[in-house]
Formats: structure tokens, sequence, C-alpha cells
């Protein structure tokens, strides 16, 4: 079975294609994990606030930025509901909605992982069948200079940098 250089040149699109995805899927997962990260944050900080409320309460604007207010007992969150409406409800309720949201946050980002490492597998493959050809080949007819390293270092999805010294080689 001989790969033409269409061949080649498509399964090479491919690996570039996943990766780059790859990369897009990463990112939007670390997006999540923050918002995700604020959510707790919030919810935290509701049920911190007594029930009798609480005087003299530092309340972040942003920015480095805080002001002092007091919050009764009686008093809500006013949180976004949807569709930019935003409503009051009981800290207990808005700490509810945001942790209700939490969960859905959860099941995206493992739906978009479980995306990830399907597309790693389907990239993995596209590199190994680029390099079984390209072997193919070389078998046939041997030439100087292996363009196998450069498929492999294009193909191979980006992962977390190693320790130093830590990297397995060739050799090992």
């Amino acid at each position: 079975m001989t790969v033409d250089r269409a061949e080649f040149q498509r399964i090479a699109q491919l690996i570039e294609i996943n990766r780059e995805r790859m990369q897009v899927i990463e990112q939007q997962i670390r997006q999540l994990e923050t918002i995700r990260i604020e959510q707790m944050q919030a919810i935290e900080a509701l049920l911190a606030i007594p029930r009798d409320g609480a005087e003299g309460a530092m309340i972040p604007l942003g920015s480095g930025i805080q002001i002092i207010a007091d919050i009764p007992a009686d008093a809500g969150a006013v949180i976004d509901i949807g569709s930019r409406i935003q409503a009051e409800r009981t800290r207990k309720e808005a700490a509810d909605i945001l942790a209700k949201r939490s969960e859905e946050l959860i099941a995206v980002i493992e739906r978009m992982k479980s995306e990830f490492d399907e597309l790693e597998q389907s990239t993995v493959g596209l590199a190994q069948q680029f390099n079984e050809s390209v072997e193919q080949i070389q078998g046939e007819a041997p030439r100087e200079g292996t363009p196998m390293k450069a498929v492999e270092e294009k193909a191979a999805p980006r992962r977390r940098k190693r320790k130093r010294g830590t990297e397995l080689t060739l050799d090992d």
C-alpha cells in the first residue's frame, strides 16, 4: 500500500487541525475552571455571612477596592437569573443557584475533557499512520534525512512540561 503525496498532506493537515482544536479546548477548560472557582468563592462568601447579618463587612468592588457596609439579617443577594435579568434572592437561594451552575459547569468541563481525549487518540493514530507510511516509503527508497522526527514533533499533542531530567529518551 503506497501513500501518495496528497495523502501525506491530508494526514499532516488533519494532525495540525486536531492539535489546534486541542489547544482551543484546553484554553476553554481553563476559562471554565476559573469561572467555577469564582462561583465557589461567591458561595463561600454568601454562606459566611452570619444569619443575624454583619456590621462593617468589606465588600470587594474589584481592582483592590472594597467598600465597608452593614449587612442586615434579612438582606438578600442580587443574582443574574438569566438573559441579564437580575433578581433579589435570599443568600441561601443565591448560593443554591450558584451551586447548581457549578454542577452544570463541571458536566461541561468533563464533556470537553472527553472530547480532548478523543482528539488526542485520533491525533496519535494519524501520526502513527503517517510514520508507518514514511517508514514504508523509506524501505522502498532509502533517503537521507528523516521527515519522521518533524512529523512526530508536529503531531505530538503538547502536554505539560516535565521537570528537567525526567523526560524519556529513545535510549530508555
